[in-house]
């Protein structure tokens, strides 16, 4: 990452803070309660002499000197930029809380219409500065960050340990609440509603931002050619069930001598996620169905993206391995939304294929080949395509099998396999020569 793009990119991130920080104040304003982690700030607020950004500081503070203690010297150290880092961002967000708290002196809607209306701006207000957030990803918020060292520190899962962190500051905030004003404030119906709604409309805003993609990347001078020379050639094979595809594959690997991946990746990611391949091998290609858990308690400054569910955990833990492996070796590599994580991969050094057919040559491949109930692979066949479709839309927000997506699209019912081995085989050596 180029000295411009780094500016760039905390520049879009500080943003981010001072966005979140102003929706954060407005939905405080709402009066139907705050989020998880600003509900001790604000609840102490109200009955003592320091504001609810100068709690969010010295809340923050401590969570820097607890990150160090979990971390240890030596692991303190080497990401000592990281933590230093939060300070800065603390104390921005935490001001900004404060100045925008005082701009909106004026905002006391009364009645109850008025308020919900308030919530759902400070709502869209937040969503766009999470979408923000993602988009610079340089940089966590010091809540965040805590519970990524506290899960490494436990060995328990970021979804599990966000949710327990979360629910013990509300506990502790209607604590003081009640001990201090007898009624509990700042946690209502407003936290569940806005953690209902704001996760929707960040992924609804997430790909409008592809607009900032060429101001965030800086060019560099000579980069197809440093490309060239980096990047090993990867083929992608996304497939239809049915279709042949990793049969394709293998044929792919033997022919030109290269590396094949398809259930290699579950061990793989297993590793990085700390996931069991039971589990990894059964949900691999479903969308989260306990995602909604994890944003019911979501703290309102914090991407979305960072409060991972398992199966969310999976997937970003299958595209580290895929670049990984993309970066170092040619090689072939089975679905998984590969085609889109290498969608930066300079186009000289990947091919992507997809392999589809008609649905009764699909039935008769599985029926022959993989040996399936003759009676139910016709469903099976349709339910597998959906959950792929499903799961390739759920995180690349772009639709299965679109050709302009691909460079071959390849019919394996009109054509032997063999036949389209060899027809990618040639655009394989045909890329290597233009290399050369």
């Amino acid at each position: 990452m180029t000295k411009t793009e780094l500016y760039r990119r905390y520049s879009l991130f500080l943003c981010s803070v001072l966005i979140n920080a102003f929706s954060i104040a407005v939905i405080t304003k709402a009066l139907l309660g705050t989020s998880p982690i600003s509900s001790v700030p604000y609840v102490l607020s109200l009955f003592s002499p320091l504001s609810m950004g100068q709690y969010t500081i010295i809340m923050n503070f401590l969570f820097i000197l607890l990150e160090i203690l979990l971390m240890g010297k030596k692991s303190a150290f080497e990401k000592r930029y990281e933590l230093l880092m939060q300070i800065p961002v603390t104390l921005c967000f935490g001001a900004f809380i404060d100045v925008s708290m005082n701009c909106l002196w004026w905002l006391t809607p009364t009645y109850y219409l008025a308020q919900i209306t308030t919530l759902l701006v400070g709502c869209f207000i937040l969503a766009l500065g999470i979408s923000l957030e993602v988009k610079a990803n340089v940089a966590m918020v010091t809540g965040e960050y805590l519970v990524q060292v506290i899960a490494k520190f436990t060995r328990k899962e970021f979804g599990f340990v966000k949710v327990c962190f979360d629910a013990t500051l509300v506990l502790i905030s209607c604590t003081f609440s009640i001990c201090f004003l007898s009624s509990i404030e700042g946690v209502r119906e407003g936290t569940v509603i806005a953690a209902l709604i704001v996760g929707p409309i960040t992924h609804f805003l997430n790909p409008y931002w592809r607009i900032l993609d060429k101001w965030l990347t800086a060019p560099t001078p000579r980069r197809d050619t440093i490309q060239n020379e980096k990047y090993p050639i990867v083929i992608t094979i996304s497939r239809e069930y049915g279709s042949g595809g990793r049969l394709l594959g293998q044929m792919l690997s033997k022919e030109l001598g290269i590396k094949f991946y398809d259930k290699e990746l579950i061990e793989l990611a297993a590793k990085e996620s700390r996931l069991p391949q039971q589990y990894i091998a059964e949900n691999e290609q479903k969308v989260s169905t306990n995602y909604l858990l994890h944003i019911i308690l979501q703290d309102y400054e914090a991407p979305i993206e960072k409060s991972l569910s398992s199966a969310d955990a999976l997937f970003v833990a299958q595209s580290r391995i895929i670049r990984e492996i993309a970066a170092k070796e040619t090689c072939i590599i089975i679905g998984r939304c590969a085609d889109y994580i290498l969608k930066d991969h300079p186009a000289s050094s990947i091919i992507k294929v997809f392999c589809y057919t008609d649905l009764d040559d699909a039935c008769r491949r599985c029926t022959d080949i993989y040996h399936s109930d003759p009676d139910r692979v016709r469903s099976e066949i349709i339910k597998t395509n959906r959950a792929r479709i499903s799961h390739y839309q759920h995180y690349t927000n772009e639709k299965w099998g679109e050709p302009h997506n691909y460079d071959l699209m390849v019919n394996t019912g009109s054509m032997p396999l063999q036949t389209a081995c060899h027809l990618i085989a040639q655009l394989y050596k045909e890329k290597a020569n233009i290399r050369q």
